[in-house]
């Protein structure tokens, strides 16, 4: 809810000063406030929004859209994580642990094995068949429910997220036309051809300061700043999804200790006996464990940011 302006008692007198009467307005307070209001229509038009993020490298803009899954399609990693030598090695340690080594000792033997296993895979069909039957609709309805979800996607390439240091360069990349996963929107035309260096001005709520998460964390519960860790992890949650990062969506994940710490931040934020019971679940979380986790995370986000001038 906006501040209201104090009211003066005798707002339509005009104040008066001992030498020349009606006091003249102070200019320098008047150049220095900031508009009442900001053009939004160009944003809500198109349905993308200009976003601010701090790193601890820096701050910088970018832009983010929510669409229906079923109508994107998913950043390209592959060249990045062949970038990643831990990534690519634990890869292949997943392949050579998936991987089946049949050894066979005789021609009777294995004429045997194959037998029992034909047999074994007959009942399996026919098991499976009839829970498939069963579960085909409610499989359908789920898998139509996920596609239709609306999820982020930011103004990045190859899973690389693309932050920009002045409204001016990220116009400028914007009309380039260089490629983007923001390009397959319908909208992303006429963003290219309307938008202006003064459009860049991100609401509060779409502005993320990831940079000051870990030392609140580490003042301690009485410190935590709930506004700042909350929108902190919605950003999180967000990139994280969109940039392909399965680590930090699983340390953020339902029932993780840092899911835990933004469900009593919420609770404490919305007060009532829930603010209550929110304290008391947010002194059972250790200050170091969150700030470790959330270390981890920003360290995570940050590896995959294309720094733009």
């Amino acid at each position: 809810m906006a501040r209201q302006s104090p009211q003066r008692p005798d707002a339509d007198e005009p104040e008066l000063d001992d030498t020349t009467g009606a006091a003249e307005p102070d200019e320098t307070e008047e150049t220095d406030r900031p508009s009442a209001s900001i053009d939004r229509s160009l944003w809500d038009e198109l349905r993308i929004d200009p976003v601010e993020i701090a790193l601890p490298a820096g701050t910088g803009f970018t832009l983010r859209a929510y669409r229906p899954a079923s109508s994107l399609t998913p950043t390209d990693v592959t060249e990045r994580d062949q970038d990643d030598p831990f990534l690519a090695r634990r890869q292949a340690i997943e392949e050579d642990e998936d991987d089946e080594t049949v050894v066979i000792l005789d021609e009777e033997l294995a004429e045997e094995f194959a037998a029992e296993d034909e047999d074994d895979e007959s009942t399996r069909r026919r098991r499976d068949s009839a829970a498939a039957d069963t579960d085909d609709e409610s499989d359908e309805a789920v898998t139509d429910e996920a596609d239709d979800e609306e999820v982020p996607v930011f103004l990045s390439n190859r899973g690389k997220l693309l932050l920009f240091k002045t409204p001016e360069s990220l116009v400028s990349f914007i009309r380039s036309g260089a490629p983007n996963d923001l390009s397959q929107l319908d909208s992303w035309n006429e963003l290219s051809e309307r938008v202006e260096p003064a459009d860049i001005v991100p609401l509060d709520e779409d502005t993320y300061e990831l940079d000051l998460v870990v030392e609140n964390l580490r003042g301690g519960h009485d410190t935590w700043d709930s506004t700042l860790l909350i929108e902190a992890g919605e950003a999180a949650r967000d990139l994280s999804y969109a940039l392909r990062l399965p680590a930090v969506l699983d340390m953020l994940s339902a029932g993780s200790s840092l899911d835990d710490l933004d469900e009593a931040l919420r609770a404490t934020a919305n007060g009532g006996i829930g603010a209550f019971m929110g304290r008391r679940r947010l002194k059972k979380i250790g200050a170091q464990t969150a700030s470790l986790g959330w270390r981890t995370i920003v360290g995570k986000i940050s590896a995959v940011v294309d720094w733009r001038d």
